[in-house]
């Protein structure tokens, strides 16, 4: 699945700004990266509150529904420092990434600025765009600090992404793999690009979640074709 451009989204080449959410969006949700960190988060909640790791699962999984991000969760329910939080839950394998040549390519090619803007931490964004062979594409990380941890989708961290690099939201196109994140970016007037992949880590995308995408202007489970299409 490699969409056209919907009839009503204009082509990318007026889109002088790329927003691009970090993981399980500029490498594959099958790759063993995340599931290292959805790993990380469950053993934090186990050590924190005593909990099997049943119990510490299905926690992590209700915060995540009802907060956004299981960090905000934890932050609102038991007190817990975001700093601690991601620091603890990013100490992973980086390295299970590759080189990813042809994305760099793909990105090469693009007109304009290229950022990034993730619910994770500054530094887990630069070990992954290093991993990829793609930190140099881009021109700056937003991450949950910068957001002051409020994570997407709530729109606070979209409207401080656009006033602290200054530009024009419908000028912009934003891509993500979860597409209820590109709901505050077409409030704001950015096109947006959806990532879906089967194999993502919180599963098969239940039909009633895909009822209303019109929020969605486009849709791909391949990144670097989809880019290589538009460029």
């Amino acid at each position: 699945m490699c969409s056209a451009p919907s009839p009503h989204a204009p082509l990318p080449g007026t889109v002088q700004t790329w927003v691009f959410d970090l993981d399980n969006t500029l490498y594959p949700a099958s790759s063993s990266l995340f599931p290292q960190i959805d790993q990380r988060m469950r053993r934090f909640i186990v050590d924190l509150l005593g909990l099997d790791d049943h119990a510490a699962h299905t926690l992590q999984k209700r915060y995540y529904r009802e907060y956004g991000t299981t960090l905000s969760g934890l932050m609102q329910v038991n007190g817990v420092d975001p700093d601690h939080f991601l620091s603890y839950v990013h100490d992973i394998d980086h390295d299970v990434l590759m080189p990813d040549p042809r994305l760099d390519a793909a990105l090469a090619r693009l007109p304009g600025r290229k950022l990034i803007f993730t619910n994770g931490s500054e530094r887990h964004a630069e070990a992954v765009l290093a991993r990829l062979g793609i930190a140099h594409m881009f021109e700056g990380v937003f991450d949950i600090r910068a957001a002051d941890y409020i994570p997407k989708p709530q729109p606070h961290g979209y409207r401080r992404l656009v006033e602290r690099f200054d530009f024009d939201p419908t000028q912009a196109l934003m891509v993500e793999d979860i597409h209820r994140n590109l709901l505050p970016a077409a409030g704001l007037g950015m096109r947006t690009l959806w990532i879906r992949e089967e194999d993502h880590p919180d599963g098969p995308i239940p039909p009633q979640d895909v009822s209303d995408l019109s929020h969605v202007d486009y849709v791909t489970d391949d990144l670097a074709t989809w880019l290589d299409a538009v460029s």
